[in-house]
């Protein structure tokens, strides 16, 4: 067997950050551009404004950057926060992913059951530190 799980950021009771919105904030990140990056997503302007825009109210500071055109046209880029918010997400996914190994090869939900158990003992352990 093998358990499968997805894993978000709530704040304020809103959904802050998942696997879409850090996604959405590395296409900025190397096309430089929203525009860009909503299509590459498959996504139009306004949604992925949408999100940026829900993200930097729960946040409360901008995690992009945008410039307006020039000779070089404008472009929007990722500030601290914004690297920030993606490096945090990805060693979340990893700690979920390697918890989650814990329980691959079970055979049946007795052995499910049993490493479950060994987990909630090491975590009470662990956590009372």
């Amino acid at each position: 067997m093998r358990i499968q799980s997805r894993i978000w950021i709530q704040k304020d009771g809103k959904s802050y950050l998942g696997q879409g919105r850090i996604e959405l904030l590395k296409h900025i990140q190397k096309e430089g551009s929203i525009s860009k990056a909503a299509k590459k997503m498959h996504m139009s302007y306004k949604a992925a404004w949408d999100n940026l825009n829900q993200i930097n109210e729960l946040s409360g500071v901008p995690l992009i950057e945008s410039s307006n055109g020039g000779v070089g046209g404008g472009g929007t880029s990722l500030r601290l926060e914004g690297e920030r918010a993606i490096e945090v997400f990805e060693k979340l996914e990893w700690v979920r992913e390697e918890f989650f190994s814990l329980l691959d090869g079970c055979e049946n939900l007795e052995d499910l059951d049993k490493r479950l158990e060994e987990i909630t003992i090491f975590l009470k352990g662990f956590c009372k530190n």
